[in-house]
């Protein structure tokens, strides 16, 4: 009886990139910004995201034993794009393969490191992991659906009286190669790990990638950006909450406005707002 021979860790073939600070100016990743990849709520999503627009498609699978990967686990990705420019920047090697303690993580993108911290990082980690993404997204001019997790695989790694030294994981090549890939991605305010609801976090990744810095912003209308969004909510609650999120204007950086005609809410823009103009 013949034995089956496991599949050796990618990780023996990668050299490490070490970790040894959370220090680094937050960066995003442009294709992540403007197109559905994240659940955009807090509760277990399962239902698959599919999206497309022109040559590009964008799907999204989750199990339901972990649901789909959320926005706010997307902030580790954050993390590691920004943390493999500042390697970039210091002429530093990177890699795939990322060792680092949860506290240096934890803190750089604005959490608690209590006990209870530590377990939702690695239920994030095991989201990411799951959830499984199809697209055409920097595929060529053939088309070619790329399939890949956020997570290739990670580890913890604890020592005999259960404490915790360190972790590890694996990122897919999709997302290292539009890191590496300096015209690909975005330095974002770090005001951003602040916002709490998940389409005030898209909303913001959509007028970082699209209003930019230019002066006369970005103009949107609401149904194609609640097809954007992914969101499973309907497109009247979509629209109630972004009349809310623009009387709060909670956006670091951004103004938003709506623009009505006969009392419908047909279109918004998103523009660049000044450190001295004030939010009203």
């Amino acid at each position: 009886m013949s034995r089956r021979r496991l599949a050796p860790s990618e990780r023996t073939t990668l050299d490490p990139f070490v970790i040894a600070t959370g220090a680094a100016s937050p960066r995003d990743q442009r294709d992540l910004m403007e197109r559905p990849f994240f659940s955009l709520a807090k509760s277990r999503r399962v239902v698959p995201i599919q999206y497309e627009a022109g040559d590009v498609r964008v799907e999204v699978h989750a199990l339901a034993e972990h649901g789909m990967a959320t926005i706010w686990d997307a902030d580790i990705l954050i993390w590691a794009a920004s943390q493999i420019v500042e390697a970039q920047n210091a002429d530093l090697p990177t890699s795939r393969f990322f060792r680092f303690t949860p506290y240096h993580l934890l803190t750089a993108i604005g959490r608690e490191t209590g006990a209870s911290d530590y377990k939702l990082l690695k239920s994030a980690f095991s989201r990411l992991q799951s959830t499984v993404i199809r697209t055409t997204i920097r595929q060529g001019e053939h088309w070619r659906r790329h399939q890949f997790s956020w997570l290739n695989e990670w580890e913890e790694l604890t020592r005999r009286d259960g404490r915790v030294e360190g972790m590890e994981f694996v990122l897919p090549d999709w997302f290292y190669r539009g890191v590496i890939d300096r015209s690909l991605v975005l330095a974002i305010d770090p005001d951003y790990f602040r916002l709490k609801g998940g389409i005030e976090r898209w909303l913001y990744r959509v007028a970082r990638k699209h209003a930019g810095h230019q002066a006369y912003g970005w103009r949107f209308d609401f149904r194609h950006l609640h097809a954007k969004s992914g969101s499973l909510v309907r497109p009247s609650d979509f629209a109630i909450q972004l009349r809310r999120i623009a009387a709060r204007q909670p956006l670091p950086g951004y103004l938003l406005r709506v623009d009505r005609e006969a009392g419908r809410e047909l279109s918004g823009e998103m523009r660049n707002c000044p450190p001295n103009e004030t939010k009203n």
